[in-house]
């Protein structure tokens, strides 16, 4: 009797800053000094700092195939690829959550990396679904820039201020934009109050 591989999916997930990218990183690198064929996606509104590559802030690489749409992924799918990496997961449709659990029925290794909420501390795109769909969910922290208790929140700064709760939810930056702060010292103005309407 022929034994299909098993399919898995993980996911690392967290704040700005919190190492999503080099924890993603880490894992591809493991994958290919064990011999295993790894392909890796990113989101093309990741332009940050390298379009071909997936890049973390401290400045680890590796190569990467950027695509507009989740079905680009099943499109560039090479044979004998055991493993898929895709980072920045939060920028796309919901489709992505379809995609991941079509690799993973087919036996792969799909890793996601992605944001949990967003920089109003709301739950952001398909990461939830595809949180409740991992059979491993690693949620990465950063250190609050205000009082260096562990930061669990994106905080988005325009101007030297806190965003507005009505601004874009995707804006696409690095340090710039954005600061990892802990509950207390994450502020979103114009946030509306629901039990004082």
């Amino acid at each position: 009797m022929v034994k299909m591989k098993r399919g898995v999916i993980e996911v690392i997930t967290g704040c700005m800053f919190s190492g999503k990218s080099e924890e993603l990183i880490r894992r591809i690198k493991r994958a290919k000094i064990a011999k295993q064929n790894v392909q890796v996606f990113k989101s093309s509104l990741d332009t940050r700092y390298d379009e071909g590559s997936v890049v973390s802030h401290s400045g680890a690489k590796v190569e990467a195939i950027s695509i507009d749409h989740p079905e680009g992924i099943i499109a560039k799918i090479e044979d004998g690829t055991e493993v898929v990496a895709i980072d920045e997961a939060q920028f796309f449709n919901d489709r992505i959550i379809y995609v991941i659990e079509f690799l993973a029925d087919k036996g792969l290794r799909v890793i996601v990396a992605g944001l949990d909420t967003d920089f109003r501390g709301e739950p952001f795109g398909p990461m939830p679904y595809i949180l409740s769909r991992a059979e491993k969910v690693d949620k990465l922290t950063a250190i609050c820039v205000i009082c260096g208790d562990e930061a669990t929140r994106t905080q988005r700064i325009i101007n030297g201020n806190p965003a507005s709760y009505f601004d874009s939810v995707i804006m696409v930056g690095a340090s710039e934009k954005y600061e990892p702060r802990c509950r207390t010292h994450h502020v979103v103005l114009d946030k509306p109050d629901i039990f004082h309407r």
